[in-house]
């Protein structure tokens, strides 16, 4: 039996040892040596089924109510003394029994700080999560996972809020760079990977936003109407790549509406898809205001309201008392939803590894290793879009270079919301708009032009601040190089438009045109419009790069690293080319695209992209030949050789995309990987491709099914670069639900 079905027989054999609320027979106390709970020989399964029993009605709610961490004036909101200072959320605990408290850290690429009065944790931030995702590499993700769980459980947290798994429907959304991309299996692997690094510390992260939350416009109260399949076959699929691959504690259900039901509220999500379909034996926690009922909501499987008072009320608390009181809310739904929480607090250490302080700074040798996690990865996400003539890496032959806006002499630019991390040093351009939500507008203090001044010191470097593009391009002319820094900010809460901020893109056009070796690094949310890339030499997409993007950019520009990120995303032509080409807009949200997100629309659409799906280049090159495909059942593999034919060493994504009779669109991702090869060398390399790639969901026909028949492996660099295709013959077949 698997671990959910054992964790709801063992709570119903025990609803009602407690009777109901106010009904409750007096739970004797229990001493250290009378908690057989704590025996770490037992399964998470059976500890809570010594446990719960032992609760009272009064404390297993106690577990369901999670408070805002932080003191909210809008709404005379006063947060526990228990909180930590400035952090999220904090839920009780229960003394009594030796259940901990959940302290819990907003996040996304590293430990957030909330609340303009607290004081900063200042701490280390990982480049924006699409920025990993752009690494294809799921190593930099659980490093990077890994690493900020260290800094969570350093600072006094065991949840972390990290795991944003949302597919980028809406390239225009303003919380698209704390997500995975566009494609389901890449952003399922990269973000699973994370959760599970997270979660190395003995602390629980979650998988959010569960789901079909792809816009920040009319976040709270629009309404997602979707094919059901589509959604198994795209947005859902992430979900479920990624709860298999980082088995979280926690799933986090969103503020939009799915189907006219709250996704807090929703039994297909909470309960069809989540419980019976995937097995998953967590708890769901609500999203910060996202929670509208007592009863509903926790029949559907909802299991925590999480940071009140965004709540209108106490729905999980003195709501659900006097539910139970009356009647209206049976005490097995209390059970079900506080055993889900034991269960993920036993099985990821909360109990076996307390939490025994939360200081406000952290030892400098931390920092300082995890600034160098952080470079890494940093720069194994930014991207070289293009390179006309080599003009990167910049060579000893470029006495003269000008850098030209962005706040480059300064630092780099950071996402803003609740992730937004506060850096050692405080905001590089503490007077940068806007200062309150959905700001403050941060760069972190890492500038790349000190950074490219360390690395080339026989250069002449000179900042411009491009405020005047003809000052600017005057500049250019006289130099050899010209980098410009275009930046694209955005935060939760706000969709953005898909052009630079403060006219860049003008810019951009007048310094490539005064200077033929203009090279372009984009900071930004996600994809952007490049209507200047003809005139550009080079173009790198650094994303946001996180606490030492600096640094990292300068290795990239300068060939201390060979560049090897891959577009997570495709970056678009002309928003004509998108299925819903208008602005987000309020109200309801219909997706003509259904299941074809990204690339898979562009390909079915026959639309020419400015940079596809996967595209990436290296200062060296890369030949792959001798592919072939086996199958075994609905078990495939791809097999390979690569070759560095270049003259330096780099690391390339292999991708291999699928097409067949089963397959409505041109081809789908089925597969990845990222391989590193010294120059001459070849390696030959194995690919699985995931089943469900190959498949349709129809939920009427029982899930997924293969259809039988003859399918193409394609092996490419990119989405519209495929350099090889192999046949296999797949028979019918229908794969199991759970894996």
């Amino acid at each position: 039996m698997r671990r959910a079905a054992m964790l709801l027989a063992a709570a119903a054999m025990i609803t009602g040892a407690t009777g109901g609320f106010g009904q409750e027979r007096r739970a004797p106390a229990a001493s250290a040596g009378e908690r057989p709970w704590m025996n770490t020989a037992l399964t998470a399964e059976q500890r809570v089924a010594l446990l719960l029993p032992r609760m009272t009605a009064d404390e297993k709610v106690t577990l369901m109510l999670g408070y805002f961490g932080t003191d909210f004036p809008p709404r005379q909101f006063k947060a526990p003394a228990e909180a930590r200072a400035g952090s999220a959320g904090y839920v009780p605990g229960v003394p009594r029994l030796g259940i901990p408290p959940q302290w819990q850290t907003d996040a996304a690429i590293g430990v957030a700080t909330q609340g303009g009065a607290a004081r900063k944790r200042e701490r280390t931030a990982l480049p924006s999560n699409l920025g990993v995702a752009a690494s294809w590499d799921p190593e930099v993700a659980f490093k990077g996972g890994q690493m900020i769980g260290a800094e969570a459980r350093a600072s006094g947290f065991n949840v972390m809020l990290a795991g944003g798994v949302n597919l980028e429907r809406e390239p225009r959304n303003g919380r698209n760079f704390e997500y995975g991309g566009e494609d389901p299996l890449l952003a399922g692997v990269m973000t699973g990977a994370a959760v599970a690094g997270i979660q190395a510390n003995h602390i629980i992260s979650t998988v959010k936003h569960f789901a079909i939350n792809d816009q920040e416009t009319d976040r709270n109260n629009g309404n997602v109407v979707i094919d059901h399949d589509a959604a198994r076959m795209s947005d859902l699929l992430a979900f479920e790549i990624a709860i298999e691959r980082g088995r979280p504690g926690s799933v986090m259900c969103a503020y939009n509406r799915v189907d006219t039901i709250f996704s807090c509220e929703s039994p297909w999500l909470l309960t069809d898809v989540l419980r019976r379909d995937w097995q998953w034996p967590g708890y769901v926690m609500s999203d910060w205001g996202a929670t509208h009922s007592t009863g509903a909501a926790l029949k559907a499987g909802q299991d925590q309201q999480s940071g009140y008072p965004f709540d209108k009320d106490e729905f999980f608390g003195k709501d659900l008392k006097a539910a139970l009181a009356a009647g209206q809310v049976g005490i097995d739904l209390v059970d079900r939803a506080v055993g889900r929480i034991l269960f993920a607090m036993f099985e990821h250490g909360l109990f076996d590894h307390p939490i025994t302080a939360a200081p406000m700074d952290l030892p400098g040798d931390m920092l300082a290793a995890n600034g160098a996690v952080t470079r890494a990865a940093a720069a194994d996400s930014i991207v070289l879009l293009k390179n006309r003539g080599n003009v990167l890496p910049l060579a000893a032959s470029a006495k003269r270079i000008v850098i030209i806006g962005g706040h480059a002499d300064k630092g780099v630019l950071a996402g803003g919301g609740s992730s937004l991390v506060y850096p050692v040093g405080g905001n590089a351009v503490p007077d940068a708009e806007p200062k309150i939500w959905p700001g403050p507008k941060m760069y972190y203090p890492n500038s790349p032009m000190e950074a490219l001044k360390r690395r080339l010191p026989g250069a002449q470097i000179s900042y411009v601040d491009g405020a005047d593009p003809a000052a600017a391009a005057a500049a250019a002319r006289g130099a050899d190089v010209a980098v410009v820094f275009g930046t694209q900010w955005a935060s939760e809460s706000i969709d953005v438009a898909l052009t630079l901020d403060e006219k860049a893109d003008a810019l951009i056009d007048q310094v490539a045109g005064a200077n033929r070796n203009t090279v372009v690094v984009l900071e930004t949310n996600s994809a952007v419009l490049t209507p200047w890339r003809e005139k550009a030499a080079a173009i790198v997409a650094a994303w946001f790069p996180g606490t030492q993007g600096g640094e990292a950019i300068a290795d990239v520009l300068t060939g201390a690293v060979n560049p090897s990120g891959h577009l997570p995303v495709t970056f678009i032509d002309a928003v004509t080319q998108l299925p819903q080409p208008q602005p987000p807009q309020k109200g309801e949200f219909r997706y003509p695209e259904g299941a074809l997100v990204g690339y898979r629309w562009h390909e079915a659409k026959r639309n020419k992209p400015a940079f596809a799906f996967g595209h990436g280049l290296s200062y060296t090159s890369f030949r792959y030949d001798q592919l072939s495909a086996q199958a075994n059942g609905t078990s495939i593999t791809a097999r390979f050789r690569i070759t560095n034919t270049g003259a330096r060493a780099g690391k390339d994504v292999a991708q291999i995309y699928v097409s067949g009779p089963g397959i409505s669109e041109p081809k789908r991702l089925g597969g990845f990987t990222k391989v590193e090869v010294a120059p001459g060398v070849s390696r030959t390399v194995s690919v699985p491709v995931d089943p469900r790639l190959l498949a349709t969901f129809r939920e009427a026909g029982g899930g997924w099914q293969v259809a039988g028949g003859s399918y193409q492996l394609h092996l490419a660099r990119a989405a519209d670069d495929v350099v090889a295709s192999a046949p296999v013959t797949i028979a019918a077949a229908r794969l199991p639900m759970r894996r």
